[in-house]
């Protein structure tokens, strides 16, 4: 079964970096893609950033040239240069085949000097 458990988010002030970590049980960074999405107050759910199994990747417009996203022993998503606009709660997901999707419980992002 699939197990994600998000980490690494934190208090920081505009321009910080911060990175996020997201443990999966097994091995489906070579199965699935995965994505990390985010929530802030008031606004909808927002696609961040996603991995494939093979290691390309892709970003949503307003995180680009400032976040990546990788993976290791866990999937990563470093955060440079961070913004006000950046402050949600972030979530990791993992996508099957089926195109069911895993969700983390989340970490809080805040950015706010």
């Amino acid at each position: 079964q699939v197990q994600l458990v998000e980490s690494g988010g934190g208090l920081v002030q505009p321009g910080d970096s911060l990175r996020l970590a997201c443990a999966a049980s097994g091995s489906i960074f070579n199965f699935y893609d995965m994505s990390w999405y985010r929530q802030a107050p008031g606004k909808q759910r927002e696609w961040v950033a996603t991995i494939a199994p093979g290691g390309s990747t892709d970003y949503t417009d307003s995180v680009k040239g400032r976040f990546t996203i990788s993976k290791g022993n866990a999937v990563y998503l470093q955060m440079n240069d961070l913004k006000f606009e950046d402050t949600a709660v972030y979530y990791c997901t993992a996508k099957t085949l089926g195109g069911f999707s895993y969700w983390g419980q989340g970490t809080q992002v805040t950015v706010s000097s």
